[in-house]
């Protein structure tokens, strides 16, 4: 990574970073856990109120400033591009109809100035290949990575949390969250210092093996020097290239540091998390809220 060192007024070190322009969604999964809703539709195009979750994802890396969008992605996938292409068609019935309040929803799914690249992953070997299979695209630049199953309600974007921990240290920055002792198989675990930069971090470990009961959720802030680790890295937990992995090994070339987001996630690769994110997302709506609370209120009364 380019990195230049200049001195404050106060002598303190300012680290100057570069930015972070470019958003990676590893979004080849098969969605089995939702068949058979998936069997057509992909998982990251089924809505939380009116949204898909992939459009949820895209505007939290807008927002953080990335206007380069690489997809990673299956043959199988092509709504998910149709989605973010323009759509004259429907575009026009909707003027013609008057609906105009739809047409801006529709317009407005992918901002001006902000480009989308796809890139075939083939076999599904894992996270760490996934985000390999990016690097052409990437380039030699820091990136953000979103998983679009983890859905994080927040005031300010989990991205945007991560970025301004990247700009103090000009590390990679993953996001973490305490969990159950007896879920750490369902995690990556990060055991951290008092300044929240890892010493240790494994993939989905046994309770009793854990280093600690932090777990990484699904956004993280990368160097370019993770590329070169995770062609190294050889498969792991379930046969499968682990992104963990090739961050273990970063860590022995730079700093790698946790980072407690502020928000709400909701795990959306679960049929309860998603619902859940449902219920929630639509009680932030003005015009959803009132009519939910009701009937929330009649099942909750004495029949």
């Amino acid at each position: 990574m380019i990195r230049g060192m200049i001195l404050s007024d106060t002598g303190s070190e300012i680290t100057m970073v570069q930015p972070v322009r470019t958003a990676v969604f590893p979004v080849a999964g098969r969605g089995t856990r939702f068949l058979p809703a998936t069997k057509a539709v992909p998982k990251e195009m089924l809505p939380v109120v009116d949204k898909p979750l992939i459009q949820y994802a895209v505007e939290e890396a807008v927002a953080a400033g990335a206007s380069r969008l690489v997809f990673v992605t299956h043959s199988s996938k092509g709504a998910i591009q149709a989605h973010f292409d323009e759509h004259s068609e429907l575009e026009d019935a909707l003027l013609y109809a008057g609906k105009q309040d739809i047409l801006a929803a529709v317009q407005d799914i992918l901002p001006g100035g902000v480009t989308c690249h796809y890139v075939l992953q083939g076999d599904p070997l894992g996270l760490g290949h996934a985000v390999l299979c990016a690097r052409e695209l990437v380039g030699n630049e820091p990136f953000f990575v979103h998983l679009p199953d983890d859905l994080i309600l927040s005031d300010t974007g989990c991205l945007e949390q991560l970025k301004a921990r990247y700009e103090e240290t000009g590390c990679s920055v993953i996001a973490t969250e305490e969990v159950p002792a007896d879920k750490t198989s369902s995690y990556g675990i990060a055991a951290v210092d008092d300044d929240h930069a890892i010493y240790k971090i494994v993939e989905k470990p046994k309770p009793a093996d854990a280093p600690s009961n932090l777990g990484v959720v699904g956004r993280y802030l990368l160097t370019p020097a993770i590329f070169n680790e995770l062609e190294n890295t050889g498969r792991g937990s379930g046969g499968e290239i682990q992104l963990t992995d090739g961050i273990a090994a970063l860590m022995g070339h730079e700093k790698v540091y946790a980072m407690p987001f502020s928000g709400v996630r909701y795990d959306c690769g679960s049929k309860l998390g998603y619902l859940l994110a449902n219920l929630d997302f639509a009680l932030q709506r003005e015009d959803l809220a009132a009519g939910l609370r009701a009937h929330l209120a009649r099942l909750q009364a004495p029949q």
